[in-house]
């Protein structure tokens, strides 16, 4: 028996200017259990904890989340209302290309850029940090020596292994998927328990929600001010909650896809947001002595948090929790990455585009984009094995660069009256929402490049290479559009992707 509703999707995505390749078999709650994972509270929480600490303190968790959750929440809300009309695996820079009035292929092309090269820093940075956690985790256990080259090798372990189970087909992604979500949600629950009720003591009321602290080093002028404080504190919520534009890339493998991909973005986001708060209330209040704790040899606060306020066995099988917490994450984001790069490639955008848009006819995944995805991580996270200074300058684009291509298509949809909403909408709601969701996009990208801690504070470089790492991207994609994207990108479709509509993907072609 015929599913109509894979039928009404393979006809949505034909009138996109595509043909039905990747095999179509996730659910709306495998779609969301992506996105989710790429969240992941207990990864992002757990190692950047010490940034909302010392900007900002408890205030900048206890208020300073559901300001930074209810925020993202309208990001997602304004993006879920795009993927409804258009859920194809490119997302985000088809969105643009199709919203632009002019110049539509010249939005695709630096939106495009923007996400890949953001989603391959994210996955760079959540793979090492999965490995740090574990190296943490094997020196409390066994005393392994913690360096950087066993670091790197743990790194590579696992990008290999995430590479690997993507390749295995989208039914075992989907399977895992779900059993991360619920590890997730029940991990974060026993953590929470444990820490409200095997503690001898809690921190009080006050010093939980509302003790102020501003570690930053600074002494004077504006950084030194505890407003600066605050919002630099924010960036913990802010890099925690970002990924579930994979909801967004995986619409070619869902069933319903115009509904349930947004619905995925929507969902992945608010129920982050309330288990990431609860668990940070829970950590926070668990806290024996934070100055010791911050300076720990493992690296990461809420490790040994963890261990003095549940014991060290205890205390460990909670950081476990976290550790395979983010080894489901870094494998959705391998598989973001991968079907974001399979569609860039498909509109011949990367070098080598004919070969990384092929789809194994076995398993119905982009195979050859999984590897080259790992191997862009891969090459990102060399650096690290010389300076993690240098790793962590490298990937500071991972956030500013998804968010900037995030906000690219809710502005130009703004500015396009000719915009029709699809079955996911926002009604009355849509203009507001979306505006909001702009203005809060320049805020945090602005504040994403600001001085983080004064020189010496916390090593010797705390130079933010943010900036940097935003031009570099501009002058790479603008030499690649000069090099091959004009004469390539959305105009030379790789063989075998060919569809009626395929020479009108953008509809009205810019010819210049």
């Amino acid at each position: 028996m015929t599913d109509t509703r894979e039928g009404n999707d393979e006809d949505l995505l034909a009138e996109l200017g595509y043909k039905q390749e990747l095999h179509r078999g996730m659910s709306a709650f495998s779609n969301f259990a992506v996105s989710f994972s790429i969240i992941s509270v207990l990864a992002g929480c757990i190692t950047t904890y010490y940034l909302a600490m010392d900007g900002g303190g408890p205030v900048a968790i206890t208020l300073g989340w559901p300001l930074c959750s209810i925020m993202v929440l309208c990001v997602a809300m304004a993006m879920a209302e795009i993927c409804s009309v258009y859920p194809t695996s490119g997302g985000l820079y088809f969105w643009a290309g199709r919203l632009a009035r002019t110049r539509k292929r010249e939005w695709a092309w630096y939106t495009g850029w923007f996400n890949f090269l953001g989603e391959v820093g994210v996955t760079a940075s959540v793979d090492y940090g999965a490995a740090v956690t574990w190296m943490a985790f094997a020196n409390e256990v066994w005393g392994t020596e913690v360096t950087i080259r066993k670091t790197f090798v743990l790194f590579l372990v696992f990008i290999v292994a995430h590479g690997l189970l993507n390749t295995f087909g989208v039914n075992v992604v989907k399977v895992l998927s779900s059993v991360s979500a619920w590890w997730h949600l029940v991990g974060v629950a026993f953590i929470v328990a444990v820490l409200a009720f095997v503690p001898d003591r809690h921190q009080s009321v006050h010093d939980t929600f509302l003790k102020f602290n501003n570690g930053l080093g600074f002494t004077d002028g504006i950084f030194a001010t505890s407003i600066y404080a605050f919002f630099i504190g924010l960036l913990m919520a802010q890099y925690t909650l970002t990924g579930y534009d994979a909801s967004a890339h995986l619409a070619e493998e869902t069933h319903d896809a115009s509904r349930e991909a947004p619905k995925g973005i929507v969902r992945s986001v608010w129920v982050s947001a309330i288990a990431g708060w609860v668990l940070l209330i829970a950590v926070t209040a668990a806290i024996q002595n934070f100055s010791a704790e911050r300076e720990t040899a493992t690296g990461l606060p809420p490790a040994q948090i963890f261990i003095d306020a549940a014991g060290h066995s205890l205390g460990l099988t909670l950081l476990f929790i976290c550790g395979v917490a983010q080894f489901f994450c870094g494998m959705a984001c391998v598989t973001s990455n991968s079907r974001m790069s399979y569609a860039f490639s498909r509109d011949g955008a990367l070098p080598g585009s004919s070969l990384w848009a092929r789809v194994n006819p076995r398993t119905g995944t982009p195979t050859n984009s999984i590897w080259f995805c790992v191997a862009c991580s891969v090459v990102l996270t060399l650096p690290a094995l010389w300076s993690t200074t240098a790793f962590f300058a490298v990937v500071s684009i991972a956030v500013i660069g998804l968010y900037i291509a995030y906000t690219v298509p809710i502005f130009l949809r703004r500015i396009n009256r000719d915009f029709v909403p699809g079955r996911w909408q926002l009604g009355r709601w849509s203009a507001p929402i979306g505006w909001i969701a702009v203005v809060w996009v320049i805020f945090i990208v602005v504040m994403f490049m600001l001085p983080q801690y004064y020189p010496g504070t916390i090593g010797s470089d705390t130079f933010n290479y943010a900036p940097v790492a935003v031009i570099v991207v501009l002058v790479f994609a603008t030499g690649m559009w000069i090099v091959s994207g004009r004469k390539h990108f959305m105009r030379d479709v790789p063989p075998g992707h060919e569809t009626k509509a395929a020479d009108e993907i953008f509809e009205e072609r810019d010819p210049a």
